[in-house]
């Protein structure tokens, strides 16, 4: 296998050719260079003019995944029982390919003309989009491993921060207006990166305090945004600008904590942190959805117990029919989910015909690798 290095380059140190290993986007999240472009003259010129220090480009090239993907074949009797066994998973939001393109397009218009007199609009008409998806199939659940809007990182966050935590919203006993409203301060919580310069959205490597302070204003500048629109409510307001808020008062931009957060804050906060965790992103490589969830399982001092708890129990890590490797070094595949312990589900061995609740303490030393 050709090892595959990513390495840190200054801009005007980049030579035609070289493939950059990270998105470039403006500050309305649109892609202007893709990742996996090689460059040429024009676009270094443009990565200067932008401002940008430097980035990562890719050195050589990773070779196609072997056909075998090393799942054992399942023998008849086998698959008869997993068929059996099986309990399908509670209805998953969805969204159709046309909605998410709707959604796509209304995002943009929002970040690039925040002072647009359709911008409540444009965001009631994404968010009505956003609630039909949960309510035509009384969706209760997110399957935190499918979310994908858009490759473009700004749009895609937006979009899945606000379905998971109307989801969760949903679940935590909000009515259907809240739901709704938690889906509009879900979508506009960072609008703000829209003021903060692009070779700071853009930047590689480590931000410097300087940097870091002004990427912090992001939530202020969200509020400010919304502030004066007198169409939409204060819950909303707040949730763009305390998201960030944590429960022991170590968060920004107040320091408040407690209950001094507002409710859709707390929420959006936990379904933001988990998809920033999840996304890879200039500065870092992803978290699996495995080691995001136990992540938010540990912030307990940080995040609202009751809220975590209404998000564990909202979203499938492991949907059914998902073929996982167990501890044991055994191939299992799953056929039932418990919400009350979403990293342990119920799966079968595809050798063994053996079933394994995770859940039971009998299996306790049994984990999903």
């Amino acid at each position: 296998m050709t090892l595959v290095k990513r390495r840190y380059v200054r801009t005007r140190s980049l030579q035609q050719d070289m493939v950059i290993d990270q998105a470039i986007v403006d500050r309305a999240g649109r892609i202007l260079i893709a990742r996996n472009t090689a460059m040429d003259e024009y676009l270094i010129s443009s990565l200067v003019k932008m401002g940008i220090p430097g980035v990562y480009i890719r050195e050589g090239e990773e070779d196609e995944e072997p056909a075998d993907s090393g799942t054992p074949a399942v023998a008849p009797a086998i698959e008869r029982a997993i068929e059996k066994s099986t309990v399908p998973d509670r209805t998953k939001v969805q969204l159709t390919e046309s909605v998410k393109a709707r959604v796509v397009e209304g995002i943009q218009y929002l970040y690039n003309d925040t002072d647009s007199p359709n911008f409540t609009n444009t965001t009631r008409t994404i968010t009505d989009d956003l609630m039909k998806a949960i309510s035509d199939n009384d969706a209760i659940a997110v399957d935190i491993s499918a979310l994908k809007i858009s490759d473009e990182y700004t749009f895609k966050h937006s979009v899945d921060v606000a379905t998971m935590s109307m989801i969760v919203a949903k679940k935590y006993g909000l009515n259907e207006r809240e739901v709704y409203e938690i889906g509009i301060s879900g979508l506009l919580h960072d609008v703000g990166k829209s003021k903060i310069p692009n070779e700071i959205l853009n930047k590689a490597g480590k931000l410097t305090d300087e940097e870091f302070a002004m990427m912090k204003q992001h939530s202020l500048f969200g509020y400010g945004i919304l502030k004066d629109k007198e169409d939409l409510s204060n819950p909303i307001k707040m949730g763009v600008l305390q998201h960030h808020e944590k429960i022991n008062g170590r968060g920004y931009p107040m320091s408040v904590a407690g209950d001094k957060i507002n409710l859709f804050a707390r929420i959006i906060s936990v379904s933001d942190i988990y998809d920033a965790l999840v996304t890879e992103r200039p500065y870092k490589k992803p978290f699996s959805p495995r080691d995001a969830v136990e992540m938010i399982m540990s912030m307990t001092e940080e995040l609202d117990i009751s809220v975590m708890r209404s998000f564990l129990e909202s979203v499938i890590l492991y949907p059914v029919g998902t073929d996982v490797e167990l501890s044991t070094g055994e191939k299992a595949r799953v056929i039932e989910n418990n919400p009350k312990y979403v990293l342990r589900p119920k799966v079968m061995g595809l050798k063994t015909g053996k079933t394994y609740d995770l859940a039971d303490i009998s299996n306790a030393s049994i984990v999903i690798l």
